[in-house]
């Protein structure tokens, strides 16, 4: 059997691939950036693991005999689940090993930006002090805090902030009212959490229903003042509104650790704004949800391979012909 991993920034060590022992696997490392090497790399995969590379239709049809497609993470934005349900692979993915690194990431940028912390160490270090006194600044007691989104990293995000003194509000279609009470959230309609929000985080994945999912419209419709904060994907977020709406003192800032485009490029004029944070999409990390993801992965791969079905499934396969 040949297990493929298309991104070469995971290292894995013979430790590592123990969980594959007595299934006589090859276990091999492509650049899933290059679309040729994809494509013949994963042709004659049993299994494929994927970090961010796109795997597209025409990928998915290449393969031979491919049982599972299992992201490195969460998001499964860059892998087509349709096609790959109707050529009967599973698609998985790790949805618990980081979701307490986001949450605590989102809770940092929100910090950062309503406490304005770049400013204040910009002062001190480049003019020996800085004005403590600016306007727009408020105590957590006296504000709300908004949730577009209440899964497993949205509700730990509405606990810590409940627990620094906000008041917390949610909107998801998908969950009740018992279940925002369950972590200490109001559940409310998407325009009453966009007008309420002081700080507004989004914890929804990249789908059609939610590609710019706060455009123009909903970023007129935040309070004034607010602060926007995503650790989710770049595309939920029109960035060229989000720009006018900081340069206009719509917005009181934004904490953004994922953009459209990624790395964020050279002449992106979030890179002029000194009301914004920007971190390159590291709102997962840390040493130990890394392992974790690792070893999960690889324990999904094997699991399918060996005719198991996976703990994290995306999808439900089709029969093969």
């Amino acid at each position: 059997m040949k297990v493929v991993l298309t991104s070469t920034l995971i290292p894995v060590g013979a430790a590592d691939l123990a969980v594959f022992d007595g299934l006589g696997v090859d276990f091999v490392t492509v650049d899933g950036n290059d679309g040729q090497a994809l494509l013949e790399g994963t042709r004659d995969a049993d299994a494929v693991i994927v970090l961010v590379e796109h795997i597209t239709r025409a990928v998915i049809e290449n393969m031979l005999r491919c049982r599972s497609i299992t992201r490195f993470g969460i998001g499964v934005d860059t892998v087509d689940v349709e096609s790959a349900t109707e050529h009967g692979i599973w698609v998985t993915n790790v949805p618990d090993a980081n979701f307490r690194e986001v949450a605590v990431h989102a809770i940092a940028l929100a910090l950062a930006v309503s406490r304005r912390l770049p400013a204040l160490d910009d002062g001190v270090r480049h003019r020996g002090w800085a004005s403590s006194f600016a306007p727009g600044v408020h105590r957590p007691d006296t504000q709300v805090f908004g949730l577009l989104g209440l899964g497993r990293i949205g509700r730990r995000v509405a606990v810590m902030a409940k627990a620094i003194g906000y008041s917390v509000i949610c909107f998801d279609p998908m969950i009740t009212s018992a279940d925002a009470s369950s972590v200490g959230a109001e559940l409310v309609p998407q325009g009453e959490l966009l007008a309420r929000s002081d700080v507004l985080s989004l914890h929804v994945p990249l789908i059609d229903s939610t590609r710019n999912v706060i455009d123009r419209a909903a970023l007129s419709a935040m309070k004034e003042g607010a602060v926007l904060v995503n650790v989710s994907r770049g595309g939920l977020i029109d960035e060229e509104a989000l720009v006018d709406a900081l340069r206009s003192g719509h917005l009181f800032g934004a904490g953004l650790d994922a953009f459209a485009h990624e790395p964020l490029e050279p002449g992106s004029a979030l890179r002029e704004l000194d009301s914004v944070i920007l971190t390159p999409h590291a709102a997962h990390w840390s040493e130990e949800s890394w392992d974790e993801t690792l070893a999960k992965v690889l324990a999904e791969a094997a699991r399918v391979l060996r005719g198991l079905p996976p703990r994290y499934p995306v999808n439900r396969p089709l029969e093969r012909a």
